[in-house]
């Protein structure tokens, strides 16, 4: 497991929790484990955990435990599953958002920019839609949307340009024929983040995550018990804003609403004051925690 993924703030997550030996929990981003494993040593024996994971990998991570159910599935099916395992209300809900430390490391998964292989980015290898499709089919105004947006790229209408230009020529299938295409547009200096924004920007495409991280937020605040614990570590502004959002205001845009007394219509309310981070020590050990947020609500 620990090769597979090393959780960040692991003993954080499992306070936030606030685990209740004979609860019923929720880890809708399985990966390698780690998590799950050290909320099961908090369960009593009528204590449940079920764990969502749509990549076929963390199948083999799967723990035998008769309190353990894995459900190999996208999160954004939470209500769903949890409803036909029989487990509304749940006491915790724990998610650690992002691409696992396997994922990465998978060359042929297509993820890091460290190397070579096929533009491809599906956490789910089961969906249809690759990186290099988005790449190769896409109009210029939706890769200028997506760059803007996803990487926060700041030449996003040239980097799309480019790129519609050169495919013209024919396809960028992999991804050196992707840095070779753009090489010309990264700041010199800056080589790592402006591809590493690039290739978030792609992911995210591919994957819906923003789509798929709202519906998760709202179908929580729906199968959690009262008292229950919202946990989400986050790795990027994008997902970090929707979550902060949610919780202080029960929606993702605009001002929390009130009912006729004035009082605040959300289902959320923050347990930690602002977002907690690693600390200098665990970043140390763990480069992935650097970026990490941790933010954490009862439903109220």
């Amino acid at each position: 497991m620990s090769e597979y993924h090393n959780p960040v703030m692991l003993q954080e997550c499992i306070d936030a929790l606030n685990i209740q030996a004979d609860g019923t929990y929720v880890d809708v981003t399985f990966g390698g484990g780690g998590h799950s494993r050290e909320i099961l040593k908090h369960l009593g024996k009528n204590g449940r955990l079920l764990a969502f994971d749509q990549d076929a990998d963390a199948v083999n991570n799967k723990i035998d435990d008769g309190r353990f159910e894995l459900v190999e599935q996208n999160f954004r099916y939470l209500k769903n599953f949890c409803r036909l395992h029989g487990a509304i209300p749940v006491d915790g809900i724990l998610a650690d958002l992002g691409v696992s430390s396997h994922q990465f490391d998978e060359a042929d998964r297509g993820f890091s920019i460290r190397f070579d292989a096929d533009l491809d980015m599906r956490m789910n290898q089961r969906s249809e839609l690759t990186a290099k499709q988005v790449v190769n089919t896409y109009a210029e105004a939706d890769l200028h949307r997506i760059f803007g947006m996803y990487g926060e790229i700041q030449n996003a209408r040239n980097l799309a340009r480019t790129i519609a230009t050169a495919r013209l020529n024919g396809p960028i299938d992999t991804i050196a024929d992707l840095k070779n295409v753009i090489a010309g547009l990264i700041p010199r200096g800056k080589e790592n983040k402006y591809l590493a924004q690039v290739f978030q920007a792609l992911r995210i495409e591919v994957n819906q995550e923003l789509e798929a991280l709202k519906e998760l937020l709202v179908q929580a605040a729906e199968v959690l018990g009262v008292g229950g614990r919202l946990v989400v570590m986050s790795y990027h502004s994008l997902e970090d804003r929707l979550v902060k959002n949610f919780i202080a205001k029960g929606k993702f845009s605009g001002e929390v609403e009130k009912d006729l007394y004035g009082n605040d219509q959300k289902p959320l309310e923050a347990v930690s004051r602002g977002a907690i981070t690693a600390t200098d020590e665990e970043i140390k050990e763990n480069n992935r925690a650097r970026s990490a947020k941790l933010r954490i609500a009862v439903k109220k």
